[in-house]
């Protein structure tokens, strides 16, 4: 993987150490077909030839205008709750989910392990904040760098709830695939260690554990939930903890 850079001040060597990349000031440099996360002073991008992403969180605009509908709300209610409530997206990806949490009204914590993922999350923040419809809500949004399972085990006892969406192999089956996930399966895997991300969560006790997954794919871990919402698509599996 490549790192393009159009910052002529930032440290190589920090950043070469940091995505475990080659970093190239000159776009003739990469080789065809690499993969590239390009930084501008306006954008962070992921490339690959003639594919390109970013994250954009104004394309979830339409969603959080119309929460009520929202099948992700209606999982995370938590009933006569004093708010304001605290949630951890230990699987954030590029924010989407976290994003209708805090429109909801939550108080989320936002973990990607992945530092490319993160760095296209981390400024899709950075650029929403200036969006006047998603500014309020984007404030309540807190990324944290690195591993979800210790930042869990960390906010024991202090979060009201717990929103898991692992990666997992089914999804590759997919005939039509975006293309931001083309080129994001090329960096996250599926999830590797489903008990160990299930028991610090659950363990974490928050009021609420929230897992989605395919509608007809297996538990996480093999835990059957208290009970489900269900989609087209998709289900929320959800787990009373304390």
């Amino acid at each position: 993987m490549y790192i393009f850079l159009d910052q002529t001040e930032a440290k190589t060597a920090e950043i070469e150490a940091q995505y475990h990349a080659t970093v190239v000031r000159e776009a003739a440099w990469i080789p065809p077909e690499e993969l590239v996360l390009h930084f501008t002073p306006e954008l962070v991008s992921l490339e690959q030839g003639n594919l390109e992403m970013h994250g954009d969180l104004t394309t979830m605009l339409p969603r959080i205008r119309r929460l009520s509908q929202e099948m992700l709300v209606k999982a995370a209610r938590i009933k006569d709750a004093e708010h304001p409530l605290v949630a951890i997206d230990a699987t954030a990806g590029m924010g989407e989910d976290s994003l209708v949490l805090a429109a909801a009204g939550y108080q989320v914590k936002l973990f990607e392990y992945n530092p490319v993922i993160a760095a296209l999350l981390q400024d899709s923040l950075r650029r929403a904040a200036f969006i006047p419809e998603l500014e309020e809500v984007v404030a309540r949004m807190e990324f944290v760098p690195g591993d979800s399972i210790a930042g869990i085990a960390a906010s024991a006892g202090t979060v009201d709830l717990i929103y898991l969406d692992p990666m997992f192999p089914e999804r590759q089956k997919s005939g039509l695939i975006k293309k931001k996930f083309q080129l994001m399966q090329q960096l996250e895997r599926p999830c590797d260690d489903e008990e160990a991300l299930f028991q610090s969560a659950y363990a974490a006790a928050p009021k609420k554990l929230v897992i989605k997954r395919p509608l007809k794919g297996p538990y996480l871990a093999g835990r059957k939930p208290g009970y489900t919402i269900k989609g087209k698509a998709i289900r929320y599996d959800c787990f009373a903890c304390s």
